[in-house]
């Protein structure tokens, strides 16, 4: 039987880690319209998870105070991330004003899996605040937990496996939805405007 205190670690860490990642933001927008499309699916969601599951133990292994001390780190993922999601907002918004674009979002043509998988990637890795989220926030928190705080870690990457899964594989539900007319272009417009108040807020942080 676990004890209480790896167990209560467990829950807290679980609650905070979706505390952390259910906000709206560019990675969730892409796993979303990619669920939506059902491309890849399983795919995004091992990669996403997966990397959460790294960053998360890095910052149980403290490397956090790493990234404090050199801020020009997270200044340089800064300027690439905030172009790298301008970028797709700019393809997005293209889409979304292509008078070509299939109303069936069913219908729209599959990526390949090397884009999706830059995608997904650059999504993942080149946003700033995910290591401040994950690797300095949660790292700080788990360690605030003695012996317990690869239980707090466990949990949080629990959270995020779930967190994407049900995104991912959920977004395929909306399928009657995402069948009218236009469901494609309001996808997009959704999509753009995310990445970009991403890019726009990334850039702007201090």
């Amino acid at each position: 039987m676990i004890a209480s205190g790896p167990l209560s670690a467990f829950i807290s860490g679980l609650v905070f880690g979706l505390s952390l990642i259910i906000a709206i933001g560019a990675q969730n927008a892409f796993v979303l319209r990619q669920g939506a499309l059902r491309q890849h699916v399983p795919m995004i969601v091992a990669i996403c998870a997966g990397s959460d599951a790294i960053l998360i133990a890095a910052g149980v292994a403290g490397a956090g105070t790493v990234l404090n001390g050199r801020p020009w780190l997270l200044t340089s993922v800064r300027v690439i991330g905030s172009a790298a999601l301008l970028a797709y907002g700019a393809l997005a918004a293209r889409r979304a004003l292509d008078r070509q674009t299939n109303s069936d979002i069913a219908s729209s043509p599959a990526s390949s899996r090397p884009a999706v998988i830059a995608a997904c990637l650059t999504f993942t890795w080149l946003n700033p605040a995910v290591y401040l989220d994950t690797v300095v926030l949660l790292g700080s928190v788990a360690n605030t937990r003695p012996g317990r705080q690869w239980w707090f870690g466990g949990g949080a990457t629990l959270g995020s496996v779930m967190w994407f899964a049900a995104l991912g594989f959920g977004a395929a539900l909306l399928g009657p939805v995402l069948r009218r007319p236009g469901a494609s272009r309001v996808l997009d417009c959704f999509v753009a405007v995310i990445m970009t108040v991403t890019a726009v807020r990334v850039l702007l942080a201090t």
